[in-house]
Protein backbone atom coordinates (compact mmCIF):
# COMPACT_ATOMS: atom_id res chain seq x y z
CA UNK A 1 0.00 0.00 0.00
CA UNK A 2 3.09 2.50 0.75
CA UNK A 3 4.19 1.65 -2.19
CA UNK A 4 1.46 2.34 -4.72
CA UNK A 5 0.94 5.39 -2.84
CA UNK A 6 4.75 6.58 -3.04
CA UNK A 7 4.43 5.67 -7.09
CA UNK A 8 0.87 8.02 -7.11
CA UNK A 9 2.67 11.09 -5.10
CA UNK A 10 5.73 10.29 -7.69
CA UNK A 11 3.38 10.91 -11.00
CA UNK A 12 1.51 13.60 -9.90
CA UNK A 13 4.72 15.29 -8.77
CA UNK A 14 5.61 14.64 -12.55
CA UNK A 15 1.77 15.78 -13.71
CA UNK A 16 2.55 18.89 -11.98
CA UNK A 17 5.56 19.78 -13.36
CA UNK A 18 4.61 19.17 -16.64
CA UNK A 19 1.49 21.65 -16.37
CA UNK A 20 3.47 24.88 -17.51
CA UNK A 21 4.67 23.40 -20.86
CA UNK A 22 1.10 23.85 -21.86
CA UNK A 23 1.35 27.47 -21.29
CA UNK A 24 4.68 27.62 -23.29
CA UNK A 25 4.39 29.22 -26.91
CA UNK A 26 6.05 26.78 -29.43
CA UNK A 27 9.59 28.91 -29.94
CA UNK A 28 10.11 28.63 -26.36
CA UNK A 29 9.11 24.48 -26.17
CA UNK A 30 11.53 24.04 -29.23
CA UNK A 31 14.56 25.56 -26.95
CA UNK A 32 13.72 23.79 -23.76
CA UNK A 33 13.73 20.69 -26.13
CA UNK A 34 16.53 21.04 -27.77
CA UNK A 35 18.24 21.78 -24.52
CA UNK A 36 17.09 18.36 -22.98
CA UNK A 37 17.73 16.52 -26.00
CA UNK A 38 21.39 17.80 -25.88
CA UNK A 39 21.66 16.55 -22.17
CA UNK A 40 20.24 13.42 -23.31
CA UNK A 41 23.06 12.90 -26.13
CA UNK A 42 26.07 14.16 -23.01
CA UNK A 43 24.74 11.12 -20.99
CA UNK A 44 24.16 8.46 -23.83
CA UNK A 45 28.56 8.52 -23.87
CA UNK A 46 29.97 5.69 -22.57
CA UNK A 47 31.51 5.90 -19.39
CA UNK A 48 30.08 7.19 -15.74
CA UNK A 49 29.79 10.48 -16.34
CA UNK A 50 29.07 12.63 -18.47
CA UNK A 51 31.93 13.55 -21.72
CA UNK A 52 31.84 17.29 -21.88
CA UNK A 53 32.91 17.94 -25.59
CA UNK A 54 33.90 21.73 -27.02
CA UNK A 55 30.97 21.83 -28.76
CA UNK A 56 29.04 21.26 -25.45
CA UNK A 57 30.59 23.91 -23.82
CA UNK A 58 29.64 27.01 -27.19
CA UNK A 59 25.94 25.28 -26.96
CA UNK A 60 25.63 26.26 -23.62
CA UNK A 61 27.26 29.06 -24.07
CA UNK A 62 25.35 30.45 -27.03
CA UNK A 63 22.01 29.25 -25.04
CA UNK A 64 23.26 31.76 -22.23
CA UNK A 65 23.43 34.37 -24.40
CA UNK A 66 19.91 33.90 -25.64
CA UNK A 67 17.46 32.79 -23.36
CA UNK A 68 17.56 33.56 -19.66
CA UNK A 69 15.86 30.69 -18.65
CA UNK A 70 19.04 28.39 -19.22
CA UNK A 71 19.88 27.95 -15.52
CA UNK A 72 16.36 26.47 -14.89
CA UNK A 73 16.65 22.97 -17.40
CA UNK A 74 20.71 22.70 -16.72
CA UNK A 75 21.56 19.29 -15.16
CA UNK A 76 24.31 18.03 -16.29
CA UNK A 77 26.87 20.65 -15.19
CA UNK A 78 26.61 23.71 -12.90
CA UNK A 79 25.47 27.23 -13.86
CA UNK A 80 28.64 28.74 -12.72
CA UNK A 81 30.83 26.56 -15.10
CA UNK A 82 28.94 27.85 -17.86
CA UNK A 83 29.50 31.47 -16.49
CA UNK A 84 33.54 30.16 -16.43
CA UNK A 85 33.27 28.87 -20.29
CA UNK A 86 32.25 31.80 -21.06
CA UNK A 87 34.62 34.25 -19.67
CA UNK A 88 37.42 31.94 -20.74
CA UNK A 89 36.39 32.33 -24.10
CA UNK A 90 36.06 36.44 -24.12
CA UNK A 91 39.40 36.39 -23.02
CA UNK A 92 40.60 34.20 -25.63
CA UNK A 93 38.99 36.33 -28.16
CA UNK A 94 40.30 39.11 -27.11
CA UNK A 95 43.83 37.57 -27.59
CA UNK A 96 43.02 36.56 -30.33
CA UNK A 97 42.34 39.97 -32.04
CA UNK A 98 44.78 41.92 -29.66
CA UNK A 99 48.04 41.67 -32.35
CA UNK A 100 50.92 43.70 -30.82
CA UNK A 101 50.85 46.86 -33.33
CA UNK A 102 54.39 48.18 -34.97
CA UNK A 103 54.95 50.23 -32.00
CA UNK A 104 57.73 52.45 -32.15
CA UNK A 105 60.54 52.24 -34.95
CA UNK A 106 63.89 51.19 -34.04
CA UNK A 107 66.74 53.88 -34.00
CA UNK A 108 69.69 53.61 -36.36
CA UNK A 109 71.92 50.88 -35.49
CA UNK A 110 74.81 53.32 -35.79
CA UNK A 111 73.05 54.74 -32.76
CA UNK A 112 72.62 51.74 -30.84
CA UNK A 113 76.26 50.77 -31.21
CA UNK A 114 76.96 54.12 -29.68
CA UNK A 115 74.74 53.79 -26.81
CA UNK A 116 76.73 50.63 -26.20
CA UNK A 117 79.92 51.79 -26.55
CA UNK A 118 79.04 55.17 -23.88
CA UNK A 119 78.05 52.10 -21.84
CA UNK A 120 80.90 50.04 -21.82
CA UNK A 121 83.50 52.77 -21.94
CA UNK A 122 82.40 54.68 -18.59
CA UNK A 123 79.79 52.95 -17.12
CA UNK A 124 77.45 55.41 -17.56
CA UNK A 125 73.73 54.77 -17.51
CA UNK A 126 70.67 56.44 -19.73
CA UNK A 127 70.32 59.86 -18.47
CA UNK A 128 73.77 60.42 -19.02
CA UNK A 129 73.87 58.58 -22.41
CA UNK A 130 71.16 60.84 -23.40
CA UNK A 131 72.77 63.99 -22.63
CA UNK A 132 76.21 62.81 -24.21
CA UNK A 133 73.89 62.04 -27.66
CA UNK A 134 71.96 65.46 -27.27
CA UNK A 135 75.57 67.37 -27.89
CA UNK A 136 76.15 65.04 -30.71
CA UNK A 137 72.75 66.13 -32.17
CA UNK A 138 71.26 63.08 -31.68
CA UNK A 139 68.34 63.22 -30.08
CA UNK A 140 66.51 60.01 -28.26
CA UNK A 141 63.93 59.74 -26.19
CA UNK A 142 65.65 58.38 -22.30
CA UNK A 143 63.09 55.49 -22.61
CA UNK A 144 64.40 54.51 -25.78
CA UNK A 145 68.50 54.75 -24.60
CA UNK A 146 67.19 52.31 -21.36
CA UNK A 147 66.03 49.79 -23.80
CA UNK A 148 69.03 49.50 -25.64
CA UNK A 149 71.61 49.60 -22.72
CA UNK A 150 73.18 46.26 -22.01
CA UNK A 151 72.35 44.53 -18.51
CA UNK A 152 74.30 45.14 -15.52
CA UNK A 153 75.96 42.26 -14.12
CA UNK A 154 75.14 41.19 -10.49
CA UNK A 155 77.91 43.15 -8.85
CA UNK A 156 78.98 40.43 -5.68
CA UNK A 157 81.18 43.19 -4.23
CA UNK A 158 78.90 46.13 -4.61
CA UNK A 159 76.25 43.48 -2.40
CA UNK A 160 79.03 42.36 -0.18
CA UNK A 161 80.15 45.99 0.62
CA UNK A 162 77.47 46.74 3.14
CA UNK A 163 77.87 43.01 5.11
CA UNK A 164 81.36 43.54 4.56
CA UNK A 165 81.59 47.32 6.69
CA UNK A 166 78.96 46.00 9.63
CA UNK A 167 82.04 43.03 10.29
CA UNK A 168 84.71 45.10 10.12
CA UNK A 169 83.24 47.47 12.49
CA UNK A 170 81.06 45.22 14.54
CA UNK A 171 82.76 46.18 17.78
CA UNK A 172 81.90 50.17 16.73
CA UNK A 173 78.52 49.50 15.41
CA UNK A 174 74.99 50.04 17.27
CA UNK A 175 71.93 50.13 15.74
CA UNK A 176 68.38 51.87 17.40
CA UNK A 177 64.90 50.46 16.24
CA UNK A 178 61.08 50.40 17.20
CA UNK A 179 58.61 47.51 17.97
CA UNK A 180 54.75 47.97 18.11
CA UNK A 181 53.26 46.12 21.32
CA UNK A 182 49.56 45.74 21.26
CA UNK A 183 47.87 45.61 24.31
CA UNK A 184 44.69 44.20 26.17
CA UNK A 185 42.89 46.98 25.13
CA UNK A 186 43.52 46.96 21.91
CA UNK A 187 46.04 50.29 22.18
CA UNK A 188 49.57 50.59 20.79
CA UNK A 189 52.43 50.54 22.51
CA UNK A 190 56.05 51.39 21.04
CA UNK A 191 59.37 50.34 22.69
CA UNK A 192 62.52 51.36 21.20
CA UNK A 193 65.80 49.76 22.17
CA UNK A 194 70.03 50.14 21.49
CA UNK A 195 71.95 47.16 20.15
CA UNK A 196 75.09 46.54 20.14
CA UNK A 197 76.79 44.87 16.83
CA UNK A 198 79.95 43.44 18.95
CA UNK A 199 78.46 41.49 21.46
CA UNK A 200 74.50 41.31 20.45
CA UNK A 201 74.14 43.93 23.85
CA UNK A 202 70.88 45.44 24.70
CA UNK A 203 72.24 48.44 26.15
CA UNK A 204 69.42 50.88 26.34
CA UNK A 205 65.51 50.40 26.10
CA UNK A 206 62.03 52.69 26.71
CA UNK A 207 58.33 52.45 26.07
CA UNK A 208 56.08 55.05 24.90
CA UNK A 209 52.38 55.42 23.81
CA UNK A 210 53.37 58.38 21.52
CA UNK A 211 56.91 58.28 19.85
CA UNK A 212 58.37 61.44 19.06
CA UNK A 213 61.84 62.76 17.98
CA UNK A 214 62.36 64.69 20.93
CA UNK A 215 61.67 61.72 23.31
CA UNK A 216 64.40 59.53 21.08
CA UNK A 217 66.80 62.05 21.38
CA UNK A 218 65.99 61.92 25.57
CA UNK A 219 66.96 58.70 25.22
CA UNK A 220 69.52 58.45 23.23
CA UNK A 221 71.56 60.70 25.94
CA UNK A 222 70.71 58.51 28.71
CA UNK A 223 71.53 55.54 26.34
CA UNK A 224 75.77 57.22 25.89
CA UNK A 225 76.53 59.27 28.60
CA UNK A 226 80.13 60.56 29.18
CA UNK A 227 82.69 59.36 26.82
CA UNK A 228 80.46 55.87 26.05
CA UNK A 229 79.68 56.24 22.84
CA UNK A 230 80.40 54.05 19.85
CA UNK A 231 81.47 54.88 16.27
CA UNK A 232 78.12 54.58 14.51
CA UNK A 233 74.46 54.47 14.93
CA UNK A 234 72.50 52.53 12.16
CA UNK A 235 68.83 53.11 12.20
CA UNK A 236 65.88 53.22 9.02
CA UNK A 237 64.01 56.07 7.59
CA UNK A 238 61.00 56.08 9.85
CA UNK A 239 59.99 59.68 9.83
CA UNK A 240 60.73 59.93 13.73
CA UNK A 241 64.32 59.37 13.27
CA UNK A 242 64.44 63.29 12.14
CA UNK A 243 66.82 65.68 11.07
CA UNK A 244 66.62 66.43 14.63
CA UNK A 245 67.72 63.35 16.20
CA UNK A 246 70.72 63.01 13.21
CA UNK A 247 71.62 66.45 14.79
CA UNK A 248 71.62 64.68 18.01
CA UNK A 249 73.73 61.25 17.35
CA UNK A 250 76.17 63.78 15.42
CA UNK A 251 76.61 66.45 18.67
CA UNK A 252 76.92 62.73 21.24
CA UNK A 253 80.15 61.80 18.42
CA UNK A 254 78.58 59.33 16.74
CA UNK A 255 78.37 58.67 13.00
CA UNK A 256 74.88 58.01 11.81
CA UNK A 257 74.51 55.47 8.94
CA UNK A 258 70.59 55.21 7.69
CA UNK A 259 69.60 52.03 5.85
CA UNK A 260 68.67 51.99 2.38
CA UNK A 261 64.54 52.33 1.71
CA UNK A 262 63.09 48.67 2.31
CA UNK A 263 66.37 46.83 3.36
CA UNK A 264 65.58 45.74 6.87
CA UNK A 265 68.28 43.40 5.93
CA UNK A 266 70.78 45.94 6.45
CA UNK A 267 69.83 46.44 10.32
CA UNK A 268 69.75 42.68 10.82
CA UNK A 269 70.91 42.40 14.08
CA UNK A 270 68.18 44.75 15.24
CA UNK A 271 65.66 43.04 13.30
CA UNK A 272 66.79 39.57 14.57
CA UNK A 273 66.52 40.86 18.25
CA UNK A 274 62.74 41.92 17.47
CA UNK A 275 62.19 38.39 16.31
CA UNK A 276 63.58 36.86 19.49
CA UNK A 277 61.58 38.95 21.68
CA UNK A 278 58.47 37.84 19.88
CA UNK A 279 58.96 34.58 19.78
CA UNK A 280 60.58 34.21 23.30
CA UNK A 281 58.05 36.80 25.66
CA UNK A 282 55.59 38.55 23.66
CA UNK A 283 53.78 35.92 22.15
CA UNK A 284 53.31 34.62 25.44
CA UNK A 285 52.03 37.23 27.24
CA UNK A 286 48.96 39.96 27.03
CA UNK A 287 50.35 43.26 27.63
CA UNK A 288 48.19 45.01 30.34
CA UNK A 289 49.83 48.92 29.79
CA UNK A 290 52.98 50.19 29.26
CA UNK A 291 54.20 50.01 33.02
CA UNK A 292 53.55 45.83 32.73
CA UNK A 293 55.33 46.20 29.23
CA UNK A 294 58.19 48.05 30.91
CA UNK A 295 58.51 45.35 33.86
CA UNK A 296 58.78 42.43 30.86
CA UNK A 297 61.56 43.79 28.95
CA UNK A 298 63.91 44.36 31.79
CA UNK A 299 62.72 41.10 33.16
CA UNK A 300 63.67 39.91 29.51
CA UNK A 301 66.77 42.38 28.77
CA UNK A 302 68.42 41.03 32.33
CA UNK A 303 67.89 37.60 31.09
CA UNK A 304 68.93 38.37 27.40
CA UNK A 305 72.27 40.19 28.27
CA UNK A 306 73.35 37.90 31.35
CA UNK A 307 71.74 34.23 30.74
CA UNK A 308 70.59 33.33 27.28
CA UNK A 309 73.32 32.08 25.17
CA UNK A 310 74.37 33.27 21.39
CA UNK A 311 74.52 30.75 18.89
CA UNK A 312 76.97 32.44 17.18
CA UNK A 313 78.60 34.42 20.43
CA UNK A 314 78.32 30.91 21.95
CA UNK A 315 77.92 32.93 25.51
CA UNK A 316 75.94 35.57 26.89
CA UNK A 317 76.72 39.26 25.79
CA UNK A 318 77.99 40.62 28.44
CA UNK A 319 79.60 36.99 29.25
CA UNK A 320 78.65 34.28 31.50
CA UNK A 321 81.26 32.17 33.29
CA UNK A 322 81.32 28.28 32.47
CA UNK A 323 80.85 26.79 35.49
CA UNK A 324 82.42 22.83 36.05
CA UNK A 325 80.91 20.52 38.28
CA UNK A 326 81.70 20.74 41.67
CA UNK A 327 81.54 17.19 42.77
CA UNK A 328 80.02 14.03 41.43
CA UNK A 329 76.94 14.43 43.05
CA UNK A 330 75.84 17.81 41.86
CA UNK A 331 72.88 18.00 39.84
CA UNK A 332 71.90 20.44 37.07
CA UNK A 333 69.11 23.20 38.74
CA UNK A 334 67.40 25.10 36.31
CA UNK A 335 66.96 28.80 37.47
CA UNK A 336 63.54 30.81 36.44
CA UNK A 337 63.98 33.77 34.40
CA UNK A 338 61.16 35.63 32.40
CA UNK A 339 58.57 34.83 34.94
CA UNK A 340 59.19 30.97 34.47
CA UNK A 341 59.35 30.94 30.46
CA UNK A 342 63.08 30.62 30.56
CA UNK A 343 65.83 29.25 32.55
CA UNK A 344 69.33 29.18 33.59
CA UNK A 345 70.58 26.10 34.36
CA UNK A 346 73.66 25.73 36.99
CA UNK A 347 75.30 22.92 39.06
CA UNK A 348 74.02 22.91 42.48
CA UNK A 349 75.34 20.34 45.31
CA UNK A 350 72.82 17.45 45.79
CA UNK A 351 70.57 17.94 49.28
Amino acid sequence: MRLAMWHLLKLTTIFLRCIPAFFRSRSKQAVIELALRQQLAAFAEKGRRPRITPADRGFWVLLSRVWSGWKEILVIIQPETVVRWHRKGFRLYWRSISKRGPGRPPIPAEVQVLIRRFADENGWRARKIRAELAKLGISVGLATVSRYLPKRKPDHDQRQRWKTFLRNHRHGIVAMDFLVVPTVRFRLLYAWFVIGHGRREIIHFGVTEHPTSPWVVQHLREAFPNDTAPRFLIYDNDSIFSERVTDTIENIGIAPRRTAFRSPWQNGIAERWVGSLRRELLDHVIVLNKDHLRHLLREYVDYYNADRVHTELQDSPVGRPTEHRPTPESQVVGLPRVGGLHHRYVWQEAA
